[in-house]
């Protein structure tokens, strides 16, 4: 069972002069545009409780005003929240003093954000030297992992330039590389491949994904993007309005959508692309004693069709990353499952 990093409780958030006096009216049932209406207050976020799990890429997603940004704000307390409970390795957040507070921040966390947040006077490697000058390490180890880490992203021979000099997606290289030098347990990011266009944004959901199969952060990740959220997340949570509707692997939502606001969200998504050989395995071997291929439990659907026909198999070994054996699929139980998962797409 994965370990819980962060643990979200009861979390609410309105905005406006008196939250603490609205806050009743919401519990009691008031909804978002009710409160506008008539009380000018925005609610941002309602009753959110969720486990952030180590080690994951937690995707946080939904459509604009849903409350994602103000969501990951709570996590570093950049937002105050009207009420609930904030805790990370089991600290509370909202009790930190304000020296405890400032040290988790350069600490404990890092942030990427949309628009780059680059210093304009500042070189490539002096920002990305930003968040080590902040952490008060050694001149020496600063420029080393500095250096390291724009190598790491594939800006190395760029030190001397200025932001104003890359493009958009070697600016959130710069972005990526100052958040992982700071070498934070917790990386969050909000919307921070929103802005690149879409062979850049792939480039970087890929290099994300590269440097996490080493680095193991916890990820906090806001998008808008569906096709993101199903590509980096290893769990993801929907909001609507402000409040959390479902959180869960992408296999599950796109199986169980908890509610007709997640089918729509999902409706037109291949789910042969999305849908993992783990989801549809067996414990038991099948009977036939004929040719088998084998697969790991981490490959589509669509990728294990397509493997066992071209290698005229009749049913597939799954294996895990370290190649333990862990289930099977025979061909029926898989064209069954591609006819099932294409009916349900097109419905």
């Amino acid at each position: 069972m994965p370990e819980i990093k962060i643990s979200i409780e009861g979390l609410t958030k309105i905005f406006g002069k008196n939250p603490s006096a609205m806050l009743k009216l919401v519990d009691a049932g008031m909804d978002k545009e009710t409160l506008l209406k008539k009380h000018g207050h925005v609610l941002g976020l309602h009753d959110i409780n969720m486990q952030l799990h180590e080690r994951n890429i937690e995707v946080v997603m939904g459509l604009s005003g849903s409350g994602k940004s103000t969501l990951i704000r709570h996590i570093n307390r950049l937002i105050e929240p009207t009420s609930g409970k904030v805790m990370v390795d089991g600290e509370d957040v909202l009790a930190m003093t304000p020296g405890a507070l400032r040290n988790f921040r350069q600490q404990k966390t890092a942030m990427v954000f949309q628009k780059f947040a680059l210093l304009p006077h500042r070189n490539v490697l002096e920002n990305v030297a930003f968040g080590l000058q902040t952490q008060k390490k050694e001149k020496s180890f600063i420029d080393h992992q500095s250096r390291m880490w724009l190598d790491r992203v594939g800006l190395k021979g760029y030190e001397n330039h200025y932001p104003a000099q890359l493009s958009g997606g070697m600016q959130q290289r710069v972005g990526l590389a100052r958040a992982l030098a700071c070498d934070a347990d917790i990386l969050m990011m909000d919307e921070a491949f929103s802005a690149l266009d879409p062979l850049i944004r792939s480039d970087m959901q890929d290099l994300l994904l590269e440097l996490q199969a080493e680095l193991h952060k916890t990820i906090v990740f806001i998008t808008h993007d569906l096709d993101e959220a199903l590509k980096i997340g290893d769990r993801i949570a929907i909001l609507n309005g402000g409040k959390l509707v479902q959180h869960d692997t992408p296999q599950q939502i796109l199986l169980n959508p908890a509610d007709d606001y997640v089918d729509r969200f999902v409706a037109d998504v291949n789910r042969t692309r999305v849908l993992l050989a783990k989801s549809i395995m067996v414990d038991e071997k099948p009977e036939q004693n004929a040719d088998s291929v084998t697969c790991r439990d981490d490959e589509t659907v669509d990728t294990v069709l397509h493997t066992l026909l071209s290698e005229d198999g009749s049913y597939v070994i799954v294996e895990n990353s370290k190649g333990k054996r862990v289930g099977y699929i025979d061909k029926e139980t898989l064209a069954d499952s591609v006819f099932q998962i294409e009916k349900k797409s097109a419905a």
